[in-house]
């Protein structure tokens, strides 16, 4: 075994020498009447309140400039073109059942599209990994759909599925399908080999496989897909009720704006905006319970 020369034995003295100095200045710096996980815990806290207090003080000064319109100085608009927060809260006030009616039947169309195209999503997905000869295809059609604008395929359900919920329903669906179809097939695909081989090793069949360790490991993917799809279903709903529709949010801003009633047009976005929010929140929570086991919840 060949020794160490005398330079190697220097820069080894020397650099052991500087850590142990570092790190004892590093730990001495630490205050030592202070515990160290009150520390840590006061930061965490900090850190968490600053999550909530800086959006929400932002959102209010966003509102506050709003009111008092530097916003119609900087980009000369007219009161009508972008009416006051003051009266969109009138109008959201004087028609508050009117537009809650309008929101939930506006939700149920984006909720039902959504978990159809979600389910065929993922059936799409699992064939396309069972069988990549004969899914591979089926991929490249659902990230077609996905291309085709959804004020060209408005018309074309109406004239399918008739002018009532069966054609917005329809409209998200298909909107929806390939983030679903796309997401889980990236989960189910890219398991560790090293997990693979070891089912094998069990002899485990085609089944099992997917049944204890492709669908698992497409579980986060699949959430990631429905997060997406839970915004992008109320645009679905709301664009399909500005062709042909009775009621809902699209039905009524598109109304609002013929009529040149700009606050109520403004709160049908607003309420629209609120109710992704919530509906985007559910599906989120709903990760957090459903993979709660799964390294990317645990922080």
């Amino acid at each position: 075994m060949e020794k160490p020369s005398l330079q190697n034995k220097k820069l080894t003295a020397t650099y052991l020498s500087d850590t142990s100095s570092t790190t004892l200045d590093s730990f001495q710096s630490q205050p030592a009447d202070q515990p160290l996980h009150t520390r840590n815990s006061s930061k965490k806290s900090f850190l968490g309140g600053g999550k909530v207090w800086l959006p929400l003080c932002l959102g209010i000064l966003f509102v506050l400039l709003w009111q008092i319109e530097v916003f119609h100085k900087i980009f000369d608009l007219k009161k009508y073109q972008l009416p006051l927060p003051s009266a969109i809260a009138s109008s959201i006030q004087e028609n508050w059942s009117l537009l809650l009616s309008y929101t939930g039947y506006t939700l149920a169309e984006a909720v039902l599209g959504m978990i159809i195209g979600s389910l065929f999503g993922f059936v799409i997905a699992l064939i396309a990994t069972a069988s990549p000869r004969w899914g591979a295809g089926s991929l490249t059609l659902v990230a077609a759909l996905n291309a085709v604008p959804i004020v060209a395929l408005a018309p074309i359900m109406n004239l399918w599925f008739g002018d009532g919920i069966g054609s917005r329903i329809a409209i998200v669906t298909a909107t929806t399908m390939a983030a679903m179809a796309l997401n889980a097939y990236k989960g189910m695909s890219s398991v560790n080999p090293l997990a693979l081989d070891l089912m094998y090793s069990y002899a485990a069949n085609k089944a099992k496989v997917f049944r204890y360790l492709r669908i698992q490991n497409s579980l986060p993917y699949v959430f990631t897909a429905l997060k997406i799809n839970a915004t992008a279903s109320m645009i679905g709903a709301i664009v399909g009720e500005f062709f042909f529709s009775s009621q809902g949010l699209g039905y009524l801003l598109s109304n609002s704006i013929k009529i040149a009633k700009m606050p109520l047009g403004w709160s049908c976005i607003v309420l629209a905006a609120i109710a992704g929010i919530i509906f985007y929140m559910i599906v989120e929570r709903l990760e957090k319970v459903c993979i709660r086991w799964h390294p990317s919840q645990r922080t």
